[in-house]
């Protein structure tokens, strides 16, 4: 990985990686669960995370959890942690934390979509198409999120 220098103090960034951490795909009920009709419900879990690895330089790891469910049987679980090393200088704090919240794991998705597409085929599923995440949004409702625990904390209990 080279290391990323920015004599001008202008904004620099570049993806340097992107890899499959983790995944793991299950089909708990089989091979019963192939002979019912296919009408599942389906259902998503994402994350993100940041860990700085050098000066400028963050390891983001977006994480995918997809359970079907047949009649509230599991048919099966996929879960992905799509990974990437993004380069960042130049940026001011206030910049650095929604790029690691929000630009990072909304580049990451279309790869954690695909390897998630693959798993479910392989696994003999009919294929599974994510829909697009606006990570924008998600990023911002996250803030507020805090920002009202912050003004607002809930009670404690005794």
């Amino acid at each position: 990985m080279a290391e990323q220098t920015n004599p001008n103090g202008q904004k620099q960034f570049s993806i340097q990686k992107v890899y499959v951490k983790d995944m793991s795909f299950e089909t708990p009920n089989s091979p019963a669960v192939f002979t019912q009709d296919w009408k599942p419900e389906i259902n998503l879990e994402l994350n993100s995370k940041a860990t700085g690895i050098a000066e400028g330089v963050h390891e983001v790891v977006l994480s995918l959890t997809v359970t079907a469910k047949l009649d509230g049987t599991t048919a099966y679980l996929a879960e992905v942690q799509q990974a990437g090393i993004f380069a960042m200088s130049g940026f001011a704090q206030e910049e650095t934390a929604p790029m690691l919240g929000a630009f990072c794991p909304g580049t990451l998705y279309p790869y954690a979509r695909e390897t998630v597409s693959d798993l479910v085929a392989r696994g003999g599923f009919p294929q599974l198409v994510l829909a697009p995440i606006n990570f924008d949004a998600l990023y911002a409702q996250q803030i507020q999120e805090v920002q009202a625990q912050v003004v607002d904390p809930a009670p404690a209990s005794h």
